[in-house]
């Protein structure tokens, strides 16, 4: 199973990026497609908080808007939302650990750790920072 992470969704839904077109037609690809794939939920409650910050975008999202963006993401079919279940701790801890992940990495950790937990075994991300999480594969689908 594929799982997007934050960066990919924004730039499907924000008309003004540089990588709008691209991140967009992957996506909707993702989405039109048989396989089965799935959007953790902190990359939600991200895209939300990102795409109508006032400070991030000029103008932001309205959040009417935004929240009918995760409306139609939530209508498609082979859609899985994920989120942290069960052991999840344990599975955080090792991600942290052998990964020697600190600070603000801690948030991609979290969602490494929830799509591990999940058996996700690739996230589309732009996010370099990934690179230090053994077991999940990142694929930047826009290269």
């Amino acid at each position: 199973m594929i799982a997007v992470d934050t960066n990919i969704l924004v730039y499907a839904h924000r008309e003004d990026s540089a990588f709008h077109k691209a991140a967009d037609g992957v996506l909707t690809e993702l989405a039109e497609s048989e396989r089965l794939w799935a959007i953790p939920w902190p990359c939600l409650h991200e895209v939300l908080a990102v795409v109508t910050h006032p400070r991030i975008y000029q103008p932001p999202t309205p959040l009417k808007d935004a929240l009918m963006q995760v409306d139609c993401w939530l209508e498609c079919p082979r859609l899985h939302l994920i989120g942290e279940v069960g052991e999840y701790w344990p599975m955080l801890r090792k991600v942290l650990q052998t990964g020697r992940i600190v600070g603000p990495q801690i948030h991609d950790a979290r969602i490494a750790a929830i799509c591990l937990q999940h058996g996700v075994k690739t996230l589309w991300s732009t996010d370099r920072d990934y690179s230090r999480i053994e077991g999940l594969k990142i694929v930047n689908p826009l290269l």
